[in-house]
């Protein structure tokens, strides 16, 4: 059996509910993260406080004081030793808008919903059969100040998974609306052309990944550029990233192969000692 955490109450999953008139389900008001969490701690903890409690400032959550990160934390280990994951599992925190209407009236104060999920042992492994991806049609994402959230409001990736099974692709890629190649349905991107590492910038609209924001800080030296297609298909490597997966070898999309020497090294320099 396993259990879910809502608003600190642990319950069997079975019987887990939130009220309809929530604001995540009416109007895609919430955010989410998805962490790994491995021998009793969250991987990457400080970077998914960060961005969940900056990402509530921008939604106009009146966040209460005794709202914090350290209690977050603590819930999200205490569902985890509930369900017996605490050596190795995924986590989903979500937290959104209570009732309340499109123009705010009513309490703004955020709830939550803590969900956790097995992983297999080789999940942070570099994998050696690499992904095929796609691209996807006919949608593209918006530049705008909501872009970098990781919110509730996830139907372009949704339908981008969903157009990655059909054709039976590992991932899709997701276009702006500039034009520019941003990220995958689950996963920041990156590439490599003669040595050098490159990565979408948050202005293009990809979301703002905490597994993207490590490896910017622990390599300065990869340089944030626009992608398009042309130039994806001119790259010598690519590589998928997110926080539960790490990263993603990309070995083909359409007829074009990429390689992995530069890959590795990222991996055995990057993620060893985390």
């Amino acid at each position: 059996m396993s259990f879910t955490n809502i608003n600190g109450k642990i319950i069997a999953t079975a019987e887990a509910v939130i009220p309809a008139d929530n604001g995540a389900f009416r109007y895609g008001i919430g955010l989410f993260e998805t962490m790994l969490v491995k021998n009793g701690q969250i991987r990457l903890g400080s970077y998914h406080w960060q961005r969940l409690f900056a990402g509530m400032k921008q939604l106009f959550f009146e966040v209460p004081v005794l709202f914090t990160a350290t209690m977050l934390e603590a819930e999200v280990l205490r569902t985890v030793k509930r369900n017996n994951l605490a050596a190795y599992c995924r986590v989903r925190l979500q937290v959104y808008l209570g009732s309340g209407g499109i123009f705010g009236e009513g309490p703004q104060k955020p709830q939550y919903v803590i969900e956790c999920y097995p992983l297999p042992e080789d999940n942070m492994l570099l994998n050696t059969n690499g992904l095929v991806l796609g691209i996807a049609s006919s949608i593209t994402k918006s530049t705008d100040s909501l872009s970098n959230l990781k919110s509730a409001n996830a139907l372009v990736y949704a339908i981008a998974a969903r157009q990655a099974k059909h054709n039976k692709w590992n991932d899709a890629l997701v276009y702006n609306t500039q034009g520019h190649i941003i990220e995958s349905a689950i996963a920041n991107l990156f590439w490599v052309k003669e040595g050098k590492v490159y990565t979408p910038p948050l202005t293009d609209g990809c979301v703002a990944g905490v597994m993207r924001s490590y490896i910017l800080e622990q390599w300065p030296s990869i340089e944030e550029r626009s992608l398009t297609y042309e130039e994806l298909m001119q790259a010598d490597e690519l590589m998928l990233t997110n926080a539960v997966k790490g990263v993603r070898w990309v070995s083909n999309i359409e007829d074009k192969r990429y390689g992995c020497e530069a890959i590795k090294r990222i991996f055995a320099t990057l993620f060893n000692h985390i």
